[in-house]
């Protein structure tokens, strides 16, 4: 991927995606304020939704370790995965042990991640998703763009195209003369997972939450997939975030008032399955929880970029971005686009590459993203501090270190420093008044400003001619 300047230059210049996107997130985030507002304790939820986050990440250990201890008591196995390539294998080996070549797939952000689904095609095992926006993105070959409707740069023209095209690689194919309304998109998607879900042996899913004092893992959406996929196959592996852990019960329904609210603008979500280890003649006979760190310690470790950490990925900070509006989330090249995923992808892949450098200045820092957010993540506070991490790493051109190093030795002589106030206010006639830089390396930076104009005399001198 190319560094997300260069990405979004070329998203910004397709008028249709802007369009689909501008519709869409404004239609989300309106429903959004509404539904916040029926609430009067808005704000002490959101507290206390940030200090549950910040209190389990302080003891993340000890909950974990709580939780391992549940899983396994409730007929459960639990599996530790250092990063993405660990979690494939183990996925990938607890698929082959049960013979089977396909898996139903619950919507997962951090199966997205790893890259599970081509590394399951590698070891010859087809991951089929059935939420209705992946299925979408799966379909199209293509990407997702949204943490909650990945399919949010399609409109249900191209959707209907999609699925007459390529429903039939996969399945069942779409009738042969499906229109482009909600309701015939949606059976044509039903009837073609409705085989799926009725013979498939495995299924692999995500978690919004993983309750510590008893071992439970919730699963919440809209559509009714997940609950097929979480009760009809015989193994259900869940790869889950380590950071997706809460301590208890209690804790849970503060959540379940943040979250619905904040993704979908509903007071409650449709669908909210809970599965605690297995049950004889009820549900999965096998259980397997894959706990994923993937840098996630590592960001832990950062007392500034760790509250990306709360993030419950509800998606509410994208739908206010007028950057992610405009340039979309494939610019983003991560799973997580939008102002949260321009300060998690930076701590959990690092910023070696061009694109991970520059997704910490993919941001206006208008500080939109920071009101909605449900738990109170500072996502300005977190861009900036990343934004420094990066200029560290990074040498810089050599006139800016030139200039930074002048300043340097002007800003800690204050000789130095009035000497050269009073030369440039000397030199204020020979300075030319045009407003932009013909050329050198400031001239991309006046582009867009106008360069200011040198005042008449000093602070000092003024100061001395008023206060003699």
């Amino acid at each position: 991927m190319p560094s997300f300047p260069a990405a979004a230059r070329l998203a910004t210049q397709d008028k249709q995606l802007r369009a689909n996107l501008t519709r869409a997130t404004h239609t989300i985030r309106d429903k959004r304020a509404k539904a916040v507002s029926e609430l009067e304790d808005w704000s002490g939820l959101r507290e206390a939704g940030k200090q549950i986050k910040d209190h389990t990440l302080r003891h993340l250990d000890q909950y974990l370790v709580q939780l391992e201890t549940k899983v396994t008591e409730a007929g459960g196995t639990v599996h530790w995965a250092r990063d993405a390539a660990e979690a494939n294998r183990i996925v990938a080996a607890l698929v082959k042990a049960t013979g089977e070549t396909e898996v139903v797939k619950v919507k997962s952000m951090a199966t997205q991640e790893i890259g599970l689904n081509e590394a399951l095609a590698a070891e010859g095992i087809s991951a089929y998703e059935t939420d209705l926006a992946e299925l979408i993105v799966q379909l199209g070959d293509d990407l997702p763009s949204h943490i909650l409707v990945p399919a949010i740069h399609r409109n249900r023209t191209e959707i209907r195209d999609i699925f007459r095209a390529n429903m039939a690689r996969y399945g069942r194919p779409a009738p042969a003369e499906l229109s482009d309304t909600p309701a015939d998109l949606a059976e044509a998607a039903r009837l073609h997972l409705r085989e799926k879900f009725l013979r498939a042996k495995v299924a692999v899913s995500g978690a919004n939450f993983m309750i510590a004092e008893s071992g439970t893992l919730v699963v919440l959406e809209s559509e009714g997939n997940g609950r097929m996929c979480l009760t009809l196959p015989e193994t259900l592996i869940s790869v889950v975030g380590i950071e997706k852990i809460i301590p208890s019960w209690r804790d849970l329904e503060v959540f379940m008032q943040l979250l619905p609210r904040s993704s979908t603008a509903e007071r409650m979500n449709p669908y909210t399955t809970m599965w605690t280890g297995t049950t004889e003649g009820d549900g999965p006979r096998e259980f397997h929880l894959v706990l994923l760190d993937n840098g996630r310690t590592d960001t832990l470790a950062d007392t500034v970029g760790r509250q990306a950490l709360r993030c419950i990925r509800c998606s509410a900070c994208l739908n206010v971005c007028p950057v992610y509006e405009r340039a979309g989330g494939h610019a983003y090249g991560s799973a997580y686009p939008g102002p949260i995923g321009a300060i998690l992808t930076p701590q959990l892949r690092g910023t070696g590459t061009a694109l991970d450098a520059s997704l910490p200045y993919a941001s206006s820092l208008c500080g939109a993203c920071y009101e909605v957010c449900p738990v109170a993540i500072d996502i300005p506070e977190v861009l900036v501090h990343l934004r420094a991490r990066v200029t560290e790493t990074e040498p810089g051109h050599r006139a800016e270190r030139a200039a930074m190093k002048a300043a340097t030795y002007a800003m800690t002589h204050p000789a130095a420093y009035r000497a050269a106030e009073a030369a440039a206010v000397r030199s204020r006639k020979l300075i030319p008044k045009a407003q932009k830089l013909p050329i050198g390396p400031a001239k991309a930076w006046t582009e867009s400003r106008d360069l200011p104009e040198l005042p008449r005399q000093t602070f000092r001198q003024w100061w001395k001619e008023t206060h003699p």
